[in-house]
């Protein structure tokens, strides 16, 4: 506890034990640093933040006072009822609002042990010392440029060969999508998406009053069949991730991606391709901004997955036009772009430690992968596929138990699962659970699973009879 820190405490004290009282005068800045032997800055400071807390108040000319009463209402529970477990937005409700041991081998982010806490402090201390500029003014609405051009160096891994000026920089990837179907779709259009697919997906397209058509994932990317025969309903766009797939961890392969290239060329359907797990890929996948380019595909993708979530910050990579008109956009909505979180990822990301924390993150994810895939082979819950890289296992129960029925049992013990049926609406999905291999090294959780699965089974038994 520092000095400012120990202040406060004398005080608090002092109002906690009724030595002030509601209303009372607070004694002098300088005859508190007396008694304390603390400087007068020191005091100054302390009695400012409690200012800041509503403890206290300055009356001009006439000293510090103790504030009246604040009226305590009772605090509700963050966790409510499990009978919405099948809401997407739901389960990013418990996962974001889940009490520190809760355990989460359902959400779609990495363990805290395994971000770079170090290189986002050291990126604090470098942005803290830059000019006023940085700190307190508006930015330019396209985004930090050395931010921009140091993604357009990175694409270049993926042959795509870019200028800063074709990348508009957001907040977050769900931003950057909904900015996209702010551009370019009308309420009622038709969109096609995967079936399973990132769940926040189904949500933003009711959010924009879309209808969605979607397109079954299958172990090399989405089913041409479907994709052909869903043409015939005029489709706007096709939004998908097209390198490490969410949730089912499957991976495009080039020929299927030419193919729907070529499909969405014909029909004037612009791809939206979610790019937010290529940190995460042994091998570069086949992208369809590289095979098709600008024109016809518009590339996303963020930075929260491996160096911070809560320094929010994505991008959009489209053609000039789209770029301009999304500036346009993005000024009308929200006005300029958050610059402190841009200048502290850049400063993150051209540390040299960040390259070799991404190749700590891929190493761990492959181990952590087959460490799952056999804790879970001893529950008879097998993986669709094994994939190739990143960090999701999309698996199917046994006895086509339903996954909503074994995340509500596994809830009620600290459990936090993301059933299927969130990803899909299919009722094949109802059997499968997406699980995130950087989350599930703890115990408890497969023998949560056991338990849940032996109920769960027994209740089947019992209506079969």
């Amino acid at each position: 506890m520092n000095k400012i820190e120990q202040t406060m405490h004398v005080i608090r004290e002092q109002i906690s034990s009724k030595q002030l009282l509601e209303g009372s005068r607070l004694v002098s800045v300088r005859r508190m640093a007396s008694q304390l032997n603390h400087s007068v800055s020191t005091v100054v400071e302390a009695y400012a933040r409690l200012v800041g807390e509503g403890l206290i108040e300055s009356r001009a000319g006439a000293g510090f006072y103790v504030c009246g009463r604040h009226v305590r209402l009772p605090i509700a529970s963050n966790m409510q009822p499990y009978h919405r477990e099948i809401d997407p937005l739901w389960i990013s409700r418990q996962s974001l609002d889940a009490p520190t041991d809760m355990l989460k081998p359902g959400c779609g982010w990495l363990p805290e042990s395994w971000m770079p806490e170090q290189s986002i402090r050291k990126a604090l201390k470098v942005v803290s010392r830059l000019g006023a500029d940085v700190l307190t003014n508006y930015s330019s609405p396209q985004g930090h440029l050395g931010l921009r051009q140091w993604i357009a160096r990175k694409k270049q891994f993926n042959d795509q060969y870019i200028h800063e000026s074709q990348i508009i920089l957001t907040d977050s990837a769900t931003q950057s999508i909904d900015l996209v179907f702010q551009l370019l779709l009308q309420p009622g259009d038709v969109i096609l998406i995967d079936d399973p697919c990132y769940f926040n997906f189904h949500v933003l397209a009711k959010k924009h009053h879309l209808h969605s058509i979607a397109i079954p994932m299958l172990k090399d990317g989405p089913d041409i069949k479907s994709f052909t025969e869903a043409l015939a309903f005029k489709p706007k766009l096709y939004l998908t991730n097209s390198g490490i797939h969410n949730p089912t961890g499957a991976v495009l392969t080039t020929q299927v991606a030419y193919q729907i290239a070529k499909l969405a060329e014909s029909a004037n359907v612009t791809i939206v391709e979610d790019d937010i797990f290529a940190d995460f890929e042994i091998l570069p996948a086949p992208k369809y901004a590289a095979l098709a380019g600008l024109n016809q595909v518009v590339q996303l993708g963020s930075f929260s997955k491996t160096l911070s979530a809560a320094v929010r910050c994505g991008y959009i990579i489209a053609n000039p036009n789209r770029v301009d008109a999304l500036i346009d956009l993005k000024i009308a909505t929200q006005f300029s772009n958050a610059q402190l979180n841009a200048e502290i990822v850049y400063q993150a990301l051209t540390d040299s430690a960040y390259r070799k924390h991404v190749e700590w993150i891929k190493n761990h994810a492959v181990a952590a992968m087959n460490q799952t895939i056999q804790r879970l082979a001893a529950l008879n819950i097998k993986p669709w596929i094994i994939p190739k890289g990143g960090i999701f296992l999309w698996c199917e129960l046994p006895l086509q138990l339903d996954a909503a029925a074994i995340s509500k049992i596994c809830l009620q013990h600290g459990v936090l699962l993301a059933p299927g049926s969130s990803f899909s609406q299919s009722q094949q999905a109802r059997h499968f659970l997406r699980f995130n291999v950087a989350q599930c090294n703890d115990k408890k959780i497969y023998d949560v699973l056991a338990l849940a699965i032996q109920r769960c089974t027994s209740t089947d038994s019992m209506l079969m009879e």
